[in-house]
């Protein structure tokens, strides 16, 4: 039996609360060489190397599927770099940027089928551009004109999650449903539904999140009723300014464990790594074996969102040393080196995100303004008398002191 006694962080951080040059060093290394477990496909140089645990789940990725997964990531960076501009010209009240996190998003949600579920964060802009949603879609929420433009049910993707790690109880619930639905676990023609297709849940979190009350909650519910949704943590490294390693003693991954479901640390700069590990946790979960952590080690290269000034705790030459491990670069130089990809198809890619960009922005800048009683129209898809009297009370009370049907006649319609 163990002595109790008290938990003194490592002296390594100083007073200053800054991870040392070492941690840092540490910290890259076990994204490609330095941690046996870490599941990695492509290496930061651009070369294809083998996992016998996951190489079958990326046997399809052929060079055509390759340039798919490049041209992903390339647009996506474009527009969340156009996105970040708006809001320093102030068209948009804050972003929240994925710069260096592509990998991590487009692999996991490439790996999903049409009737699987997500439930994001409020970050994950590449997941949302692999359900089909337009980036156009995502700009009421960060322009404070809506609540979000897409339909949940029809892309299978839920709206963003602003509560830190509350979208966990959420997706827990939701897997759990499909659970006592009988859709997983199923053979062809069985369950449900006559030829009903099995289903999973993947929920999006980072690490900060993982401090969360809601996040082990989540965890809990779903370890005890099996219930079929992939946690996927991105470890970015950092929880706006607090390290991981001051918030965890061990990997985040291994804290899977202690709740009776596998955990699993993929290179999240690796798209391939990404998707094929994504695709397998999927699976397990279809099948019926209940849930799993699939924490993604990347890095995020820009701010926590633009009101955070990521130079106030991180050091400069850590970001430069994670520029080497840019996920977009390794897929280029693979596409060159290992395909003959010629410069042709890049500078089509290119193009094609130079036009979204300025699409992305056209549509920011032609935005209506909501109508002012778009807040009591939008509450109840059916109408409800103590929303319709307020909503008249505030009518009354404009009324009395500005133009005549400058409001009254106000609909909120298309707004």
């Amino acid at each position: 039996m163990t002595v109790p006694h008290e938990w003194v962080p490592p002296a390594t951080l100083g007073a200053e609360q800054h991870p040392s040059r070492e941690q840092v060093l540490a910290g890259l290394k076990g994204t490609d060489e330095g941690d046996p477990d870490l599941v990695q496909l492509l290496t930061p140089e651009g070369e294809r190397v083998s996992d016998p645990r996951f190489d079958r789940y990326a046997t399809d990725l052929d060079v055509a599927a390759l340039r798919g997964l490049y041209r992903d990531m390339v647009l996506v960076r474009r527009f969340d770099r156009e996105a970040n501009a708006l809001q320093r010209q102030g068209q948009l009240g804050i972003w929240v940027p994925l710069l260096g996190q592509e990998a991590a998003q487009i692999g996991a949600g490439r790996a999903l089928q049409p009737q699987d579920m997500a439930f994001p964060s409020y970050r994950e802009h590449g997941v949302a551009w692999t359900r089909g949603i337009d980036p156009t879609e995502l700009l009421g929420i960060f322009r404070g004109t809506d609540q979000g433009g897409w339909d949940p049910k029809a892309t299978r993707f839920h709206l963003y999650t602003i509560v830190i790690g509350n979208q966990c109880l959420n997706a827990a619930g939701y897997a759990m449903g499909q659970r006592f639905e009988g859709r997983v676990g199923n053979a062809v023609g069985e369950g449900a539904d006559a030829g009903s297709v099995n289903e999973a849940t993947i929920c999006f979190f980072g690490d900060g999140a993982t401090s969360q009350g809601d996040v082990h909650e989540g965890f809990v519910w779903a370890a005890v009723y099996d219930a079929p949704v992939v946690f996927y943590c991105q470890n970015n490294q950092w929880a706006i300014s607090e390290p991981t390693e001051r918030q965890s003693r061990v990997p985040l991954y291994k804290r899977a464990g202690g709740y009776g479901f596998p955990g699993v640390r993929v290179d999240g700069n690796d798209v391939l790594a990404c998707l094929a590990v994504t695709r397998w946790a999927l699976e397990e979960c279809r099948s019926g074996n209940g849930p799993v952590l699939i924490e993604a080690f990347t890095y995020r290269m820009d701010a926590h969102t633009t009101s955070d000034d990521p130079s106030r705790y991180r050091l400069a030459d850590e970001l430069e040393l994670w520029k080497l491990k840019d996920p977009i670069e390794r897929v280029r130089v693979n596409l060159v080196r290992e395909h003959g990809v010629g410069q042709e198809f890049f500078a089509e890619v290119q193009a094609e995100s130079d036009e979204l960009a300025a699409r992305f922005r056209e549509f920011c800048l032609q935005m209506p303004p909501p109508a002012p009683d778009r807040m009591f129209s939008e509450v109840y898809a059916g109408g409800s008398p103590t929303v319709d009297a307020q909503r008249e009370e505030y009518l009354a009370y404009h009324e009395s002191f500005e133009p005549e049907g400058s409001l009254s006649g106000a609909s909120g319609e298309g707004a």
